[in-house]
């Protein structure tokens, strides 16, 4: 009873202590009704109300930030240069696109454009977690610990983004901006990146305390019986913790029953409100009866604290890992069975083989008396020379015959070699080819035409078995070599092609070859064409099968793209598709497009996360030389970029044209081409420039072709293929049943827009400011005016476009920034002068 009385004494002198204290910090003056603000405004209203303000801000905030992204362009050019009082009661304003109005507009483009970037995003939860403190009593997390986190978090992600992505105002914002052109101009942009990694590393070290030592004796594996016990104590198990925080509370209690206070739930729910405030001022006010616990307790709520927050920190690990998913993903298996990309056209045939025409050539018909005649002239030539011959043999070929000759000890190659013209002129033949010596052999080869070549049918080569059971993911059927072999290739293998000829020497007809050997053996789900055609007519019969092989821009009515400034926009879409499909191979943690089609037939994929079947794209380009003429660089940097890039996620280029000098097919398109075929061209200048050596203008036409693939050089007649057997095919294909559209390519939208569609005489009036921004920085971007001058998106465009009008920039080239065609300010001014502008 003593004991109780006097914790009742001393309770009463604690709340009579409070009360004195609230009603001095919450002194109201007597006026009509103030009796009755003193008597509702108590520290628990108050609290209430502090933590409804926070929650409602935290969502307005998140809601403000979130529209933001999507309006921002609409709305910025409204709130550049404006406070809140001029925003908000502006006269005659026309309606914000922000989902909560001016003043949603207004803070979310000061935090996000002005401040801190998609960083800034992270004050909504630093509101939501004291709101919920405050309002609902929950301990998310430390107070303390949240504001630190989200400071440095805040700042940090500000300048990361603002150094990976510096052309993209939102995602760092101004202060990320200059705060890393800062660094860069004093470190440099490696300083910079080390500046910006050790920092991060810091402030995770500093925030979160990781045990490093501990992570890496895990590693190896090699933890002591010390060091366990040690990772045992400071990991201990929540629920065991709480328990012996428990008693020894109770053992605290019993001892000092004055300094804690001892409730069950039951009691803490039905506490009314002039005890809870007694309860809260004895946590939170009282010093000196806190003084009076003992260490222990005091430790023990700081582990228990911290503890919490690591419980929080594993369950967030926890949810990331996908471990746990295989068995969900065998039974899906089990249930669904695997992802069949060719279901939606299930009922889909490949063309038969009674469509293509037999021409015959399955046999060559020898002709004795030609090759004995033959090899008497080659061997009557050499020995003109002093040249003797130990063994001759001949192969025979559909359009060529090979004659092997191994020569006597102590004889030069090159001096065999030297005598080609001599052996053409005595064999009156054309085309004499010496390959000295074959690859493999120890033999010279003469290759010789025959006098009446065979003609080799794409019928032949289709129904041949080496193509029928071929196990490629795009194989080709070319033609046949010397020794009558049917060749088949993998186009992915390649993994580019690149094909030059002179005019009327069945390039045209190796094209036709590619595609039908890809239709007859692929589902219009596993691959899709990209036809430019600049001549108009070449690839024009493709037309039938557009919705079920074909690939094109959105908007667009024909597939086959005949006009050269569609081909940009096409060329810079596959760019675009290209670094989409690297960012899903990034998020299936697989390094080519095959391991991603499996890992997706496999259901270990989420279709809801943006996953999806990815077909094969395969873009040929008929006449390429007509493309450098009329436009140039802007052609070939996106095709050099999708050569460089594109093979892993399965798009391939054919580039095609009857004119292979250096100007058109530069070093930078040969670098990225190693497998190329060569028709037969007018010059060894030619030749050199398709195949890095002679042969091609050695060739005798109608579809006589080398295949370069890296080093080895093969000699091939080509299937013939004609325009009514193509014209079947695809009629067959077109009149069976196919997608809705054709597969469509992303939107590319270039930066800026045309030029001649810019007024003259109605410029901007920050013209002249933008013109010395972009000159002073040689950076021709939308960008930088944006943030020079704090402009908004759409005007920065106009200026842009004003700038290219006036020949201060030049014109828009894809992924690359504008060229600044104005050197210094002197020029500028002069120019500016001669038009009136200053």
């Amino acid at each position: 009873m003593a004991k109780k009385n006097k914790l009742v004494t001393k309770e009463d002198e604690r709340q009579e202590k409070k009360a004195a204290k609230s009603s001095s910090k919450l002194s109201i003056p007597s006026f009509k009704g103030g009796n009755f603000l003193k008597g509702k405004l108590n520290k628990n209203k108050t609290r209430n109300i502090l933590g409804a303000v926070f929650l409602l801000f935290s969502v307005y905030f998140l809601l403000a930030c979130i529209s933001y992204f999507f309006t921002w362009q609409a709305d910025q050019d409204r709130v550049i240069g404006k406070s809140l009082w001029e925003f908000l009661f502006e006269e005659n304003a026309d309606p914000v696109e922000n989902w909560l109005g001016k003043f949603g507009a207004w803070i979310s483009h000061l935090f996000i454009y002005r401040w801190f970037g998609v960083s800034s995003m992270l004050f909504s939860f630093v509101a939501l977690v004291i709101g919920s403190k405050l309002l609902l009593r929950l301990h998310i997390m430390k107070i303390s610990k949240m504001l630190a986190i989200s400071s440095i978090s805040i700042v940090w992600f500000s300048i990361f983004l603002g150094f990976f992505a510096a052309h993209i105002s939102n995602l760092g914002g101004t202060f990320g901006y200059e705060i890393n052109e800062w660094l860069k101009l004093n470190l440099g942009g490696f300083g910079a990146f080390l500046f910006v990694a050790i920092t991060g590393f810091i402030g995770f070290v500093i925030l979160f305390n990781p045990n490093i030592q501990a992570f890496m004796v895990r590693l190896k594996g090699e933890a002591s019986e010390e060091t366990a016990s040690k990772t045992e104590e400071e990991h201990i198990n929540a629920n065991e913790y709480e328990a012996v925080n428990t008693i020894r509370e109770e053992d605290i209690t019993e001892e000092k029953p004055s300094a804690t206070i001892d409730l069950t739930e039951e009691e803490e729910e039905e506490m009314t409100e002039e005890e809870e405030e007694a309860f809260e001022t004895l946590e939170i006010i009282s010093t000196g009866e806190t003084e009076k616990q003992t260490d222990t307790t005091s430790n023990n709520k700081e582990k228990e604290n911290d503890l919490s927050d690591d419980e929080d920190f594993s369950v967030e690990i926890a949810e990331t890992e996908e471990e746990l998913t295989d068995k969900e993903i065998n039974r899906k298996v089990e249930e669904f069975g695997e992802y069949d990309p060719t279901l939606e056209l299930s009922s889909y045939k490949l063309p038969p083989i009674d469509l293509m025409k037999d021409y015959g050539g399955k046999q060559i018909n020898v002709d004795k008396s030609e090759l004995e005649n033959n090899k008497n002239r080659i061997v009557e030539t050499l020995g003109n020379y002093n040249i003797e011959i130990s063994k001759i043999k001949a192969t025979v070929g559909p359009t060529v015959t090979l004659y092997e000759i191994i020569p006597a000890p102590g004889v030069r190659i090159s001096k065999i070699k030297n005598l080609e013209d001599d052996i053409a002129l005595s064999l009156a033949a054309l085309g004499i080819r010496i390959i000295a010596p074959i690859p493999g052999k120890g033999t010279i080869g003469i290759e010789v035409p025959n006098s009446k070549p065979e003609m080799v049918s794409m019928r032949s080569l289709i129904s041949s078995e080496k193509f029928q059971n071929a196990d490629m993911e795009l194989p080709v059927v070319m033609g046949k070599t010397i020794t009558n072999e049917t060749m088949v290739f993998d186009l992915t293998k390649m993994p580019h092609l690149l094909v030059a000829g002179a005019t009327g020497q069945g390039k045209s007809v190796g094209l036709n070859a590619i595609m039908i050997s890809i239709l007859y053996k692929k589902h219009p789900a596993q691959v899709k064409f990209v036809l430019v055609d600049p001549k108009k007519v070449e690839l024009t019969l493709y037309n039938k099968i557009e919705r079920h092989f074909l690939a094109k821009l959105p908007g667009e009515e024909d597939a086959i793209i005949t006009d050269t400034s569609k081909v940009v926009a096409t060329l810079n879409s596959l760019c675009i598709e290209m670094d989409d499909r690297y960012e899903l191979l990034k998020e299936a943690h697989v390094r080519n497009i095959k391991e991603y089609n499996q890992k997706f037939i496999n259901r270990k994929l989420n279709p809801e996360k943006g996953h999806r079947y990815m077909p094969y794209i395969v873009v040929l380009i008929d006449e390429f030389a007509d493309l450098i003429m009329t436009a140039g660089k802007e052609v070939e940097h996106p095709i050099a970029r999708l050569a460089q890039l594109a093979r892993a996620i399965g798009i391939h280029l054919i580039v095609a044209t009857q004119r292979p000098s250096v100007n058109v097919i530069t070093g930078m398109i040969k670098a990225n081409f190693p497998a190329r075929i060569a028709f037969r061209v007018l010059s060894k200048i030619d030749s050199r420039t398709i195949l890095d050596g002679s042969g091609a203008d050695q060739l005798i036409g109608r579809g006589d072709m080398l295949i370069s693939t890296g080093n080895d050089l093969t000699r091939l007649q080509c299937g013939f293929v004609d325009t009514p057997e193509v014209d079947e095919v695809c009629d067959f294909i077109g009149n069976q049943r196919a997608y809705p559209s054709a597969y469509e390519l992303p939107e590319y939208v270039g930066e800026g827009g045309d030029s001649a569609d810019v007024d003259m005489d109605d410029l901007d009036s920050m013209f002249v400011e933008g013109a010395r921004v972009i000159v002073t920085h040689q950076q021709g971007s939308a960008s930088l005016l944006q943030r020079k001058l704090k402009l908004g998106y759409n005007r920065a465009g106009r200026i842009v476009d004003q700038l290219e009008a006036h020949g201060i920039i030049g014109p828009f080239k894809g992924s690359k920034a504008r060229e600044v065609l104005v050197q210094d300010e002197i020029q500028l001014e002069e120019l500016l002068k001669s038009k009136g502008l200053l």
